[in-house]
Parts: C-alpha cells; sequence; structure tokens
C-alpha cells in the first residue's frame, strides 16, 4: 500500500490525519536533523496501522516534507 504524507515537524502535537483517500498528514514533535522526523513518522505510522516499523518505508522524501510512503502487507 503506498501513499502520500505531508509531516509537519517540530509540533507541539504528534499525530496521523487523514486528508484524502490516499493522503496523510503527520504530526511529530522532532526537528528535521539528523532523520530524527522521519525515524518519528515511521513509529507514528506503524502504530497508526497497526504494523510493525520494519515494514513502513520511505519510498521517496527523505529531505522533504512531502513524503511517498510504503507499508507492506501480507507475507513474511
Amino acid at each position: 500500500m503506498r501513499f502520500s504524507v505531508h509531516v509537519t515537524p517540530r509540533s507541539s502535537r504528534e499525530g496521523v490525519q487523514q486528508t484524502g483517500p490516499s493522503d496523510y498528514k503527520v504530526r511529530v514533535h522532532a526537528a528535521p536533523a539528523d532523520g530524527e522526523a522521519n525515524e518519528d513518522v515511521i513509529r507514528l505510522l506503524a502504530y497508526h496501522f497497526d504494523v510493525p516499523k520494519s515494514r513502513v518505508t520511505i519510498i521517496r522524501g527523505h529531505r522533504s516534507r512531502q513524503k511517498l510512503i510504503e507499508i507492506a502487507v501480507g507475507g513474511r
């Protein structure tokens, strides 16, 4: 499953909000430095979709607020 995510770093609240059929907004406490915000995005999305963090991958946008995320489903 692939979808786009708009990330808001340094937010006072953390959370995941669906904004469209395959669009999400993710708010994280971490600053966008040293990959900390990306780690928080993966953690929050894994919790939101109830999957292990290892199944959540940032496909595109590692250094951008707009990201393409893939969640591996099924299988091993």
